[in-house]
């Protein structure tokens, strides 16, 4: 079965970060732009985030339109996507949101290695399938066992550790990056990537395939798999 088609969406302050230091979730989006995500969300089949956005944000990872969930229903599809989520360590909470509310494509996916299957000593059995992968292309093995599964679109959204790894491993097919008129700068505060190697380098330009200004918010949407080369400067 081929791979899921892979959108990375993130909102981003203008300084790079994706959340600040302070408890109370930081929404970098504003209203026009939530509602242009939910609507990626809704033409996707599964939708994936990383144990620590599990963590620090506690998602329900749900459709927030009633027409779109209708309208998927209506095509035959469950209202809601399948949720996804990847802890390498186990460390996740078996009574996070996203286990428990809007699962109608049935129970959440977690991938995890064969130690933090371990870990987890089927605490997570009850309220998700767990999905132990080897180390060895993890990410690569994880798409594979999605595209079996009959999921043909995947939207990821984060964290840091989800985005670099994906890009890092050229698995992306779109990324969807949301700028918002904030400055963070703490310099603890978690960024869209950490330093990796991305295919290419430093020399290698994504194509842009659209902007689009919704409010105070610039969506730029880019296809990280197409490059050009860098312009020579005068």
């Amino acid at each position: 079965m081929p791979r899921p088609f892979v959108a990375l969406s993130v909102a981003v302050s203008l300084d790079g970060y994706i959340d600040d230091t302070i408890p109370e979730r930081l929404y970098l989006s504003n209203d026009r732009d939530f509602d242009s995500v939910d609507a990626l969300r809704a033409d996707c089949d599964a939708i994936l985030i990383g144990a620590e956005t599990v963590r620090r944000d506690n998602p329900r990872l749900w459709l927030r339109s009633d027409e779109r969930r209708a309208a998927r229903v209506a095509a035959g599809k469950p209202a809601n996507l399948v949720k996804v989520t990847v802890t390498r360590s186990g460390d996740i909470d078996p009574d996070a949101r996203m286990f428990h509310h809007h699962i109608e494509a049935g129970k959440p996916l977690v991938y995890t290695t064969f130690e933090g299957a371990e870990k987890m000593n089927g605490r997570l059995n009850e309220v998700a399938e767990v999905v132990a992968i080897a180390e060895e292309d993890f990410w690569g093995a994880l798409l594979d066992d999605l595209g079996r599964r009959g999921i043909g679109r995947l939207i990821v959204e984060g964290g840091t550790h989800i985005h670099t790894a994906f890009l890092s491993h050229g698995l992306a097919d779109e990324l969807r990056y949301a700028v918002a008129p904030l400055l963070i700068g703490q310099v603890d505060a978690p960024r869209f990537v950490s330093p990796a190697e991305f295919p290419g380098g430093s020399r290698r330009r994504m194509k842009l395939i659209d902007a689009t200004v919704l409010d105070d918010v610039v969506v730029l949407r880019y296809c990280p798999k197409e490059s050009s080369p860098t312009s020579a400067g005068s």
